[in-house]
């Protein structure tokens, strides 16, 4: 294997041992926001998927702990568009930091999370999810304030969460590189 370089069974385990790590925290670290279930959990495994596996597979993490979530009644629909857009947004963020010197610098991409889980996933959610599947507390929202105060609450209920999480994941990014492990965790050195 090259340098850099890792096999699909490592990034499997990876997966599954972070799947299963925000599956283990969820009973206890979420709060309820406006029907649905702010967990900053999520957003801490979408900041280390993201940049320790990438944008896909952080995607494939969250789509996992949403179903696991969801299964064990700690989650909501709002698992889904609340999770995969964060680790998106941080595998991408971190493969375009990646040229920069300084791997601490780099690992600053964990913090552009909220901007998928926030700007994205918040948004999805108020204004295609919530009307699908006809979803009250957001509908009333909308109904109460208006499409843009609605959009800002729900905003800001979700940032309180994501920036969280993903401070939390930075700190953990920080730590895991002070130790010795990011050099044989992440895709690249």
């Amino acid at each position: 294997m090259k340098a850099g370089e890792r096999g699909l069974t490592l990034n499997l385990i990876l997966a599954a041992c972070l799947t299963a790590l925000g599956v283990a925290i969820a009973p206890f670290f979420y709060f309820p926001f406006l029907g649905t279930r702010a967990f900053p959990g999520q957003h801490l495994i979408n900041a280390l998927t993201g940049v320790i596996l990438g944008p896909w597979w952080g995607a494939l993490v969250a789509v996992l702990i949403g179903i696991v979530r969801n299964l064990l009644g700690v989650g909501t629909i709002f698992a889904f568009p609340g999770g995969i857009p964060g680790a998106i947004v941080v595998g991408l963020a971190y493969g375009a930091m990646r040229r920069f010197k300084g791997r601490r610098f780099r690992y600053a991409a964990a913090l552009f999370e909220p901007l998928g889980t926030v700007l994205i996933g918040a948004t999805f959610s108020l204004f295609l999810v919530a009307p699908i599947i006809g979803w009250r507390p957001l509908l009333s929202l909308i109904e109460g304030l208006g499409p843009l105060p609605a959009l800002l609450t729900l905003w800001f209920g979700w940032s309180i969460s994501s920036v969280t999480g993903s401070a939390m994941g930075y700190i953990v990014l920080l730590i895991l590189d002070r130790v010795g492990l990011m050099g044989k965790l992440s895709k690249s050195p």
